[in-house]
């Protein structure tokens, strides 16, 4: 894989109003099933699996360079499920079997057995890849460690917090390898941390040990949850901009925004990915400015509710391209 270009990392416009993004994931084409299932039966060899995710990789970004996005993503067409990746790639950590997480979708729950340790780059390898394929910036995604903690057995520490706060200092590694890589984006996926409000101070101090230090711009997504129990001190979470899901429950969150100032970055998510109707664009301009009532246009970002992964390429392109044209409409309003 190559390492990737050595000219200066983009970045946006600093001019530029409502920047278009997505949350990471991208739906796996059915050339990438079918040879992983392949792969499985000793079919074919694991550098022809990776020839497969890299040719993958760049046809989801030219989709996105297409439909006029503002910061990618690589689309993690070489992850499978968000926990168990890294698990699988940091110490002191086994795989068990599937575990139910929500509908009919599953994953193998990561059990912890050791020390958790950073050993070597997870995910920098395929951010220098992405990268190198446009002139745009690129987010790095990564899971956090609230959530890692959270969905995984543990059979070493004994404590979440110091699970936790193991988990930390391991991403908070690899996050620094992102961005001496050139990675100026860097978002912390947590889904988890509403889902506790006693916890909430755990998490917090959970991601000041991932992005203390950290010379980027950093992003945390959150996409359920009990909210209302930890609002206004979800704010505390030490990050520049906050990605969360809005259109699921019917914006929902705004009005607990407006009854204590949000002070933060908003990603706000103008369409759910959970259903497979294609929301149409005078929809999502109706979301779009919602969410200016909360902050200004100055602190939005815009980009769906969550990964999305769950949905159809089609859908998920149309989807994408409705919400670019939403964006464009409100821009010129502005």
């Amino acid at each position: 894989m190559s390492d990737g270009a050595t000219s200066p990392p983009p970045v946006l416009d600093p001019g530029l109003l409502l920047p278009l993004s997505t949350i990471g994931s991208f739906p796996k084409p059915e050339r990438l099933t079918k040879a992983r299932a392949a792969l499985s039966r000793g079919e074919i060899s694991p550098d022809e699996l990776r020839r497969i995710e890299q040719e993958e990789t760049v046809a989801c970004i030219r989709m996105q360079e297409a439909l006029g996005l503002d910061v990618l993503v690589d689309g993690e067409m070489y992850r499978g499920d968000m926990t168990a990746y890294f698990a699988e790639n940091l110490e002191g950590f086994r795989i068990s079997g599937l575990v139910r997480s929500y509908g009919n979708r599953y994953y193998r729950k990561p059990v912890v057995m050791g020390p958790v340790r950073w050993s070597r780059p997870v995910t920098v390898e395929w951010f220098r890849f992405a990268q190198a394929q446009t002139g745009k910036p690129v987010k790095a995604i990564l899971t956090g460690p609230y959530t890692m903690m959270d969905w995984s057995f543990d059979d070493h520490y004994g404590s979440r917090e110091a699970l936790a706060m193991a988990l930390a200092e391991a991403i908070h590694q690899e996050a620094m390898a992102l961005v001496e890589a050139g990675a100026r984006y860097v978002q912390i996926d947590e889904p988890a941390v509403s889902v506790r409000p006693d916890e909430i101070d755990l998490a917090i101090r959970a991601m000041a040990g991932v992005t203390g230090g950290l010379e980027a711009r950093t992003i945390t997504h959150i996409c359920y949850g009990d909210f209302p129990a930890i609002y206004p001190r979800l704010l505390d979470l030490p990050v520049d901009q906050f990605t969360l899901e809005l259109s699921n429950s019917d914006l929902g969150l705004l009005p607990l925004f407006k009854s204590y100032p949000f002070t933060k970055e908003l990603g706000a998510g103008v369409f759910d990915v959970h259903t497979h109707a294609i929301e149409p664009v005078d929809v999502m301009q109706e979301r779009i400015r919602a969410a200016l009532a909360v902050v200004p246009a100055s602190r939005l970002y815009i980009n769906p509710d969550c990964g999305l992964k769950t949905r159809s390429p089609g859908e998920a392109e149309a989807k994408l391209r409705n919400m670019v044209e939403a964006t464009h409409e409100v821009r010129r309003t502005l």
